[in-house]
């Protein structure tokens, strides 16, 4: 099994973020990697990891990083692979990370999500990727159905509690 994506994060400390499209993989069941890699203070492992992602079959980079957030558009510039950057919230509120993400210049376009947004980011993934794979295709479509079945359940859910003022719509 070979890895369809790769997972980056700027340090460990953003893996409880970036887990998300981890276990979005899992159950989809598309095979990833994934590692921490820095832009400041690894810069060379960053160049060999994105100069080799497309030879070793990587279709999607996600790349979450924090504060200056360089991470994504590093990779970026040395990849004909798309990346997805995550904005991590490590300070500013995540501001400063999504600014500096998404405020590529021309030619370098880095797709981004909201602050902690990993889970959209393995969505987005898998729905670039299920472009040409007909079951993935068709899994990705499932999952969304299933977003609108966790809505109509909540609602149900909603309909049995009471409250002395709740006015039935």
């Amino acid at each position: 099994m070979k890895a369809l994506v790769s997972i980056i994060m700027g340090s460990t400390s953003d893996l409880g973020v970036m887990e998300k499209a981890a276990k979005f993989f899992d159950e989809m069941e598309i095979p990833f990697e994934i590692n921490a890699l820095s832009a400041h203070r690894t810069p060379e492992e960053v160049e060999k990891f994105a100069k080799g992602a497309k030879d070793r079959g990587i279709k999607v980079i996600i790349a979450g990083a924090g504060m200056a957030a360089h991470l994504p558009g590093v990779i970026a510039a040395m990849t004909p692979i798309p990346v997805i950057g995550v904005p991590i919230n490590a300070s500013l509120d995540g501001m400063d990370a999504l600014l500096a993400i998404v405020q590529m210049p021309p030619g370098i376009p880095v797709a981004t999500v909201g602050i902690n947004g990993a889970l959209n980011a393995g969505i987005l993934a898998a729905q670039m990727i299920a472009t040409g794979d007909k079951e993935l295709m068709e899994k990705t479509i499932a999952y969304k159905a299933s977003l609108k079945q966790k809505i109509v359940k909540a609602n149900q859910d909603l309909s049995e509690i009471s409250f002395k003022f709740r006015v039935k719509s």
